[in-house]
């Protein structure tokens, strides 16, 4: 495997998208390039980070804020 190609599967590998055949071939190529595939391993995992810290939540429906807001009452009366 290219270092490129261990780049590729490496965004994968953060995201837990590796087959187990896969992650075997990568397991691998992390050995043989060292140091250097850790160092792309943890700048992939900070961007991944990076970018689900800048996701701003989903504003929550009306519809699903009177389905909660019920169910609060409901417990509240039992």
């Amino acid at each position: 495997m290219s270092f490129k190609d261990f780049q590729n599967r490496t965004r994968l590998f953060v995201i837990g998208a590796l087959e187990a055949d896969e992650m075997a071939e990568f397991e691998q190529a992390r050995r043989q390039f060292g140091q250097k595939a850790e160092a792309f391993i943890a700048e992939c995992y900070s961007l991944s980070e990076a970018f689900a810290l800048s996701l701003k939540p989903a504003k929550a429906s009306d519809q699903i804020k009177t389905r909660l807001m019920e169910m609060v009452k409901n417990r509240q009366t039992r």
